[in-house]
């Protein structure tokens, strides 16, 4: 997502949806600063929001083809499972590092990285529940020390 104005479809807990542009800082004061694509700014209150769905086109869906992950996420970070207010589950990958989540919600990476969705932002206001499932990092082997080579003629003496 190299632009600073990212595509994306809000969907709402009304079950309506509005497409537009944010930016790089798109929450103020509790409200979700969005360009829909009339041209005008539009201020949404955080708790009428369900999701923010970061996506690449806008005539594709926002709904996710996959909800749950097939198997463990080869990633690393945070495999979380997302349960709505209104009973819908979404399982994603967040980052490890707690500090990098805003305060007003958790951005999620879903399950199947080649759709049209890249990242969600789900509001807090919209969760009844988030379950760490697994943390998932790089697995730190220890370092093999060489066996020292007898064929090897010292050439200086210490």
């Amino acid at each position: 997502m190299p632009s600073t104005h990212k595509k994306v479809i809000v969907r709402k807990t009304d079950r309506d949806s509005v497409s537009g542009y944010v930016s790089a800082e798109f929450i103020h004061e509790g409200k979700l600063e969005l360009l829909n694509l009339a041209g005008n700014v539009v201020a949404i209150d955080l708790r009428e929001i369900k999701g923010v769905y970061f996506v690449r086109e806008f005539g594709d869906s926002e709904s996710l083809t996959r909800k749950t992950f097939a198997s463990r996420p080869r990633a690393e970070g945070l495999w979380v499972r997302l349960r709505f207010k209104d009973n819908e589950i979404v399982e994603g990958l967040m980052p490890s590092d707690l500090t990098q989540n805003l305060p007003e919600g958790y951005l999620v990476n879903p399950p199947d990285q080649r759709s049209n969705t890249q990242r969600i932002f789900v509001p807090r206001t919209a969760l009844e529940s988030l379950t760490v499932l697994a943390v998932i990092g790089t697995a730190r082997r220890p370092r093999r020390v060489p066996a020292e080579d007898q064929r090897q003629v010292p050439m200086f003496e210490e």
